[in-house]
């Protein structure tokens, strides 16, 4: 029997490698030390993603298949291994002061959240639709565990449980759907699927239509579309904030990854009946998303609605599917991991144990008692809602831009008159910032130095993207020259 083994790459899933590494480190040292610092293990976690982050950067230029095609490594995938690596080092910095309070300073904290980004990243790299599936489950397993992670709080348990058996139905959607498309196609592997199928496009297999409605479904829930978006404002709500956080950017950029790649190459054949069905996807999700959003005074509820409404704006670039789309997909997934973080970083900051600061109103007078976060939160809120000079005004622009040159001048409009919706929302909280009489105390805030860092460091970035674009927005264009 003649057996074939193949080309073994470990230079190309460097960064992959150094995650899983630093991840099991961390739990290793966890357990033959106990009594070490847990704020150690954040910052051996952080060096583990700052070595991932290089490793990326090194590979930066490269285009190739590897391991017989099961993945490829390109700029596209570089690009939101970026974001998965920026979102997971701020997402551990924001946490370190918030999980000492809470005495839940836990190795498996920090490395679960390596091996959620090693899971995303092999979403992203994902060149067959049995990677694609692997690298969802590793971040999924991770991400319901993180979710649950406050034992003792029954929302983070409810959050847990609901996100699991919901995530596992989507599994199963995403799974059947795979199946059919490999008796449709013979093949798992994007590049396959889309050389046998493209010249049958007039008449097209409907198993093969069956299969990518099963897909899109899959995905649609990690991105948290409608009508699948149940889920979110209760998990949003139950998890650790900084879990939230982190699902809120990371999670859905890495749905967004694989989303494209598959519409864009196994899907092609099929491709203008798809972009309808995502056309209305979107309308309805950013249309629902802020309606909804208008009546929440839970902030993390009303932040979870928002996550749901930018979701809709994000499809908008994959209906354009144009250059000009996928270079504002890019930018905007980048911009929103700064905006998403940095606002659930400021819920952090004003948090006490067992005093959450959820409340609209847990924010009056917080411009006049912490000036400087408040104009963080300010630019956070200004940024979501798609105001100049911030980077949210320049992803809104790209995306609604591809979408007018793409000939969808009704969808654009409907995404400006839905952000000009949520203006609404956003500014509720700068009214409450700036025009509102404090009504709780402030003392007894656990602010830790590396919560701060994070916050300032995403402001920063926000302003520095919205003023400055043209420097990212060259990373992005160079990412969509990317060959299946």
């Amino acid at each position: 029997m003649d057996l074939f083994l193949p080309d073994i790459n470990l230079f190309a899933i460097a960064p992959e490698i150094m995650l899983v590494v630093f991840a099991c480190l961390v739990l290793l040292i966890d357990a033959v030390f106990p009594r070490i610092s847990k704020t150690s293990l954040a910052f051996l976690s952080i060096m583990g993603i700052f070595l991932a982050f290089k490793s990326t950067v090194f590979l930066w230029g490269r285009k190739e298949y590897i391991f017989r095609d099961m993945m490829i490594v390109d700029n596209f995938s570089l690009f939101f291994n970026l974001i998965f690596l920026i979102g997971a080092a701020l997402t551990i910095l924001i946490s370190v002061g918030h999980m000492n309070s809470e005495k839940f300073g836990h190795g498996e904290y920090y490395s679960l959240i390596l091996f959620a980004v090693s899971g995303m990243m092999f979403m992203a790299s994902g060149a067959d639709m049995i990677m694609i599936f692997l690298g969802l489950e590793i971040m999924s397993i991770a991400i319901y565990v993180l979710a649950g992670f406050e034992k003792k709080n029954p929302l983070s348990n409810e959050s847990a449980l609901k996100y699991f058996l919901l995530g596992a139905f989507a599994s199963a959607f995403l799974l059947y759907g795979i199946a059919l498309i490999y008796g449709v196609a013979g093949s798992t592997k994007l590049k396959t699927i889309s050389q046998v199928l493209s010249p049958l496009s007039s008449s097209v297999d409907p198993l093969f239509y069956v299969g990518a409605g099963l897909l899109i479904i899959g995905f649609c829930f990690k991105i948290a579309t409608v009508p699948f978006h149940m889920w979110v404002p209760d998990v949003y709500e139950g998890a650790p904030t900084a879990i939230t956080a982190f699902m809120s950017a990371a999670v859905k950029a890495a749905g967004f990854a694989a989303l494209f790649r598959v519409v864009n190459s196994a899907l092609s054949s099929i491709q203008t009946d798809i972009t309808s069905l995502i056309w209305v996807i979107a309308v309805i999700t950013m249309t629902l998303g802020n309606i909804v959003a208008i009546a929440q005074d839970n902030i993390k509820r009303m932040l979870a609605y928002s996550s749901i409404a930018h979701a809709g704006y994000i499809l908008v670039a994959l209906v354009a599917s144009n250059e000009m789309g996928t270079s504002g997909l890019l930018y905007y997934l980048l911009a929103y991991t700064f905006m998403n973080i940095g606002a659930f970083g400021v819920v952090i900051f004003l948090s006490r144990k067992e005093d959450p600061a959820v409340n609209l109103s847990d924010y009056s007078g917080i411009g006049f008692r912490y000036p400087v976060l408040a104009i963080c939160m300010t630019v956070f809120m200004v940024s979501l809602a798609g105001i100049p000079p911030t980077a949210g005004f320049i992803g809104k622009f790209y995306i609604f831009s591809a979408a007018v040159k793409a000939g969808y001048i009704g969808l654009a409009v409907i995404g400006v008159l839905n952000s000009a919706v949520s203006v609404f929302y956003y500014f509720r909280i700068i009214v409450y910032m700036y025009m509102k009489e404090p009504d709780r105390e402030f003392s007894g805030l656990i602010i830790s130095p590396s919560l701060v860092a994070a916050i300032l460091c995403c402001a920063l970035g926000i302003v520095l993207m919205g003023i400055f674009p043209s420097s990212t927005l060259q990373l992005t264009q160079s990412s969509v020259l990317f060959a299946w």
